[in-house]
């Protein structure tokens, strides 16, 4: 039988929302091990003077506990 868990995490990137997902799994991975997956719940834009200037996600991780 396996347990998982979730966690949830907010990862930024200047360049898209696919970047800032990928960037919040790697750091989700130093941290923890087994991860399986993620669910974004949210996408949000930082607008300086106008313009977007990074692109966040709000995700849970799910990883399976040893």
């Amino acid at each position: 039988m396996s347990v998982a868990k979730v966690i949830e995490i907010t990862a930024e990137s200047a360049e898209s929302f696919e970047d800032a997902i990928r960037k919040g799994v790697a750091q989700a991975e130093k941290s923890v091990r087994n991860v399986q997956g993620a669910w974004v719940k949210e996408h949000k834009v930082v607008v300086d003077g106008g313009k977007v200037s990074a692109f966040r996600v709000d995700m849970k991780v799910t990883f399976v506990l040893d």
